[in-house]
């Protein structure tokens, strides 16, 4: 219990009662307030230097190149209500008060691996041809968006790489598990309620532990990682196979050995590719320095509110 409570505490994790507070907070401005502003702030933000930037993502999350109209069935903005998934609906919420309340609205919550056969609004796609009903939103961002401030020198930490996750479910995290758990050169264990194996159950660390470690995992759960913003933050490198997903943080975009460390599907080239960057610090140190720059534009957030604005 105290354990889990010190976690918590120290978790390095965004805080959800700030961001409930917050939300609830912005539930008591009339959604009118953000229509009649919307002409102006995109106004605004036509005549921004970085105008062609901000199209660029657009574009990018949203694929359609013409109108397309959505089914009869498909539920109005006014008719989007709270419900479980609250963080889903809060920050899909301040996307749509911007606009008229009788347009259409086709919305999935939650981790979507598939693509939908008409134009719908969701966190994470595929990353394959044809996906141009995923249109992405910067959604359950208290869980994805976190970046730190890590003053540890890559040189100065631990020749590992560390994974903490859930396992259950998760066929690669399970391969990377039977594979490695025990080996020396890495801390991994499984944080699931459903226990694999009772002997890779071990406690939770948190985010400033992890960054002791040279290399963290960054492997894909239901979707995407969640991990990987605040790993590419860090002066850590993130090592994972090549991305499957992409969510508003674009990982279609990351380039392999340059944003991160790719490794086989099966893992068999990972204590390899680890040794050579460890044998290697300037070109690991290139790969942190990379990876810093491509975060960079998602610590803007005026522009960030921009883009989620015109998307």
């Amino acid at each position: 219990m105290i354990k889990n409570l010190r976690y918590k505490l120290n978790s390095g994790k965004n805080s959800k009662l700030k961001y409930y507070i917050l939300n609830y907070f912005l539930l008591l401005i009339p959604n009118c307030f953000f229509r009649i502003i919307r002409e102006s702030v995109i106004n605004k933000c036509i005549k921004r230097d970085d105008w062609e930037y901000i199209q660029e993502r657009v574009n990018y999350y949203n694929k359609l190149s013409k109108e397309v109209k959505l089914p009869e069935s498909t539920s109005l903005i006014k008719d989007h209500k709270i419900g479980k998934q609250k963080v889903y609906f809060f920050d899909s919420y301040n996307y749509t008060r911007w606009f008229d309340k009788n347009l259409k609205f086709s919305f999935l919550p939650g981790d979507i691996t598939h693509v939908p056969d008409t134009p719908t609004v969701l966190k994470s796609r595929p990353l394959k041809d044809n996906n141009q009903n995923s249109i992405i939103l910067k959604l359950d961002k208290i869980r994805h968006f976190i970046f730190v401030k890590d003053k540890k020198r890559f040189s100065d930490k631990k020749d590992m790489a560390i994974f903490r996750g859930k396992v259950s479910g998760k066929d690669n995290r399970i391969l990377f598990m039977n594979k490695f758990y025990n080996n020396p050169m890495f801390d991994i264990g499984d944080v699931s309620k459903n226990i694999i194996n009772p002997n890779w159950i071990t406690p939770k660390k948190t985010i400033a532990e992890h960054l002791d470690y040279k290399f963290i995992m960054a492997l894909e759960g239901n979707d995407v990682a969640s991990n990987l913003k605040w790993v590419m933050s860090s002066n850590s490198i993130a090592v994972m196979p090549r991305p499957t997903c992409e969510t508003w943080f674009m990982e279609g975009k990351l380039i392999p050995n340059y944003h991160y460390i790719e490794v086989k599907d099966d893992f068999s080239d990972i204590e390899e590719r680890l040794n050579y960057y460890i044998n290697h610090q300037d070109e690991a140190e290139m790969i942190i320095k990379n990876a810093h720059e491509y975060i960079k534009p998602f610590k803007n957030k005026q522009r960030e509110t921009y883009i989620f604005i015109s998307s």
